[in-house]
């Protein structure tokens, strides 16, 4: 067995990870501010600005995971991500730990028809600008030689547990599980791909244990072709018998209420992902690992039937979920 270190143990995509790895029966420890326990895993309390903390946390690792989620906001991420990216090369070099970096496609900013692993850098915002940044800084380390690495991107999630850092969980499962209409940003009737959770984690665990992916970027499982907003919602409302209209939210009313929202304010720049078609290409992936990703009625199913089972949605939603409709 190999020991599996998940740096940024609380978030989305360590949840969906840790059952993939139990499965496998690999050793996985757990590393965070705070990490929460978890049965069957160890945890490692380590801020990732502290390079020495983290060169403890990752000592002794065979795969590390880099999923860290810092908070919602362009002067965290300039002040933190590049700090953290170095320090987590540094740990994974004096480890001799290979390093999975679980990465957006902010750096591609916006893009006409298909986002390859391919498609150049060009980001629009300043979110964009800081993961270009990091994403250089490990493909630097990669061509030179001095660490085994991945880049694996993904798109949005969505997915059984997926709350407050889902935006089809907040604008639409959240509003109906409430009984409330669902809503969608700015257009409704132009394609956005989503990644599902449970793939992507599945996803993750492949490329940690077949060598040949590594020194490579990968785009994570996401099904083609992509949902328009109004499908994705019709889908989402069927299965939990609920009304299938969708209130579209303007671009200029989400601006007003980025005044007084923090989280609506640093999503603000982001809003070309959703006032134009957002199309994210996987092929690479699933060609060569003879993967399927989850069809949408079948995660869009099993996310509303989470939802459902939940006593209340989750009170971390209610600053998006309650605008107006």
């Amino acid at each position: 067995m190999a020991l599996h270190t998940l740096l940024g143990a609380n978030g989305t995509i360590a949840n969906a990870l840790i059952p993939v790895l139990k499965e496998n029966k690999e050793t996985i420890r757990l590393v965070s501010r705070n990490p929460k326990p978890v049965a069957g895993t160890a945890t490692f309390a380590a801020d990732l600005l502290d390079r020495e903390a983290v060169c403890r946390a990752v000592a002794g690792s065979d795969v590390v995971y880099l999923l860290i989620g810092l908070a919602y906001d362009h002067r965290v991420w300039r002040r933190d991500w590049p700090v953290i990216m170095r320090n987590v090369i540094v740990a994974c070099q004096q480890a001799d730990a290979k390093l999975i970096f679980f990465d957006d496609v902010y750096m591609y900013g916006k893009v006409k028809g298909g986002m390859t692993e391919e498609t150049p850098y060009r980001p629009c915002s300043r979110k964009g600008r800081v993961r270009e940044e990091v994403a250089r800084m490990l493909e630097e380390a990669i061509k030179v030689g001095s660490i085994q690495a991945i880049i694996a991107r993904a798109v949005d999630f969505y997915g059984p547990g997926v709350t407050d850092k889902s935006a089809p969980g907040v604008y639409v499962f959240s509003n109906l599980a409430k009984g409330r209409k669902a809503q969608w940003p700015i257009n409704a009737d132009v394609p956005r791909s989503f990644s599902y959770t449970p793939d992507a984690a599945k996803a993750l665990y492949l490329l940690a244990t077949h060598g040949h992916a590594f020194g490579q970027t990968w785009h994570l499982p996401s099904v083609q072709p992509a949902l328009t907003g109004r499908e994705f919602t019709a889908l989402a409302a069927k299965a939990m018998q609920a009304p299938g209209k969708v209130s579209v939210l303007p671009k200029w009313l989400l601006g007003i209420i980025g005044l007084f929202n923090p989280f609506m304010r640093e999503a603000y720049e982001m809003n070309y992902q959703d006032e134009f078609a957002f199309r994210f290409d996987s092929s690479k992936f699933e060609k060569a690992f003879g993967f399927t990703p989850t069809p949408y009625e079948v995660g869009i199913k099993a996310t509303a039937d989470w939802y459902l089972r939940q006593d209340r949605s989750p009170a971390k939603t209610t600053a998006i979920a309650s605008l107006p409709t």
